[in-house]
């Protein structure tokens, strides 16, 4: 398949169709994503990452997890969260949200464990992912998770998605949220340190770290209503300088800005 190779992923990304089921949708993606498309693990390749439907969903492998099944966004709520809906307003992610918020847009969706955290607790949720290819995972994730009995018992609508970059997007909203959040890639502790999840670190490879948190801050204070939410490591420096409140949780705390 001849197709233009986008230069963010050139060398990068490619789409694996080995055989099962119809080529057309692999093709699609491949066109979608200006990557290209192989009919086999080709060890002269020069791409690391490789995107496949296997088990029923999109999922993204490297050539280390070829075997092992590849990454998906999982719907399922982890460990620790109610899998009723609306799940309980607990926790520091929920008083971090505010109880009186309704609106929450996640300027930086990633895989989407704390945008779908947030939509089981019943929150309106805009997700807005700046990588095409998380964009694609995502998409795959809120059609499965359409699909599901609850979802569809309860007539509930899947969250949002929006693709790009979010400084630009936050400004263009048609309603005004009440509240943004953001989770930025902060940079690894200096000490060494357990790895980070494969997932985490497979994101940082596909997009580098974020050169402008600031900025995103900024625009996420000019466009919310309320707040603004920031997740951070618990050895990371506030990102909007000392917030208003801050919640505490494992590992890491949820710091809240209030719009005057």
């Amino acid at each position: 398949m001849s197709t233009k190779i986008s230069q963010q992923y050139l060398g990068k990304v490619g789409v694996l169709y080995l055989g099962l089921g119809d080529r057309l949708p692999f093709e699609q993606l491949a066109e979608r994503l200006g990557v290209p498309l192989y009919q086999s693990l080709n060890s002269n390749s020069p791409e690391e990452f490789f995107l496949t439907w296997r088990d029923g969903c999109l999922k993204l492998l490297d050539r280390e997890l070829f075997k092992k099944g590849g990454l998906t966004v999982d719907i399922e709520p982890r460990n620790g969260e109610q899998r009723s809906w609306p799940a309980p307003k607990d926790g520091a992610l929920a008083q971090a949200l505010g109880r009186k918020t309704k609106t929450v847009v996640d300027a930086t969706t990633g895989w989407g464990q704390d945008s779908l955290h947030i939509f089981r607790m019943g929150y309106e949720l805009l997700c807005i992912e700046r990588s095409p290819i998380m964009a694609e995972l995502l998409t795959d994730g809120f059609m499965r998770l359409a699909q599901q009995d609850w979802m569809q018992k309860l007539n509930l609508q899947t969250p949002g998605l929006l693709t790009g970059n979010a400084i630009d997007l936050l400004a263009s909203l048609e309603s005004t949220p009440d509240c943004v959040y953001i989770d930025p890639m902060f940079p690894p502790k200096r000490k060494k340190t357990a790895l980070a999840k494969k997932s985490m670190r497979i994101l940082r490879d596909l997009l580098g770290d974020d050169q402008d948190k600031e900025q995103l801050f900024e625009a996420a204070l000019n466009s919310a209503d309320k707040r603004v939410v920031v997740k951070s490591p618990d050895y990371g420096e506030p990102l909007g300088g000392k917030p208003d409140e801050s919640f505490q949780g494992k590992l890491l705390r949820f710091d809240v800005y209030f719009k005057n």
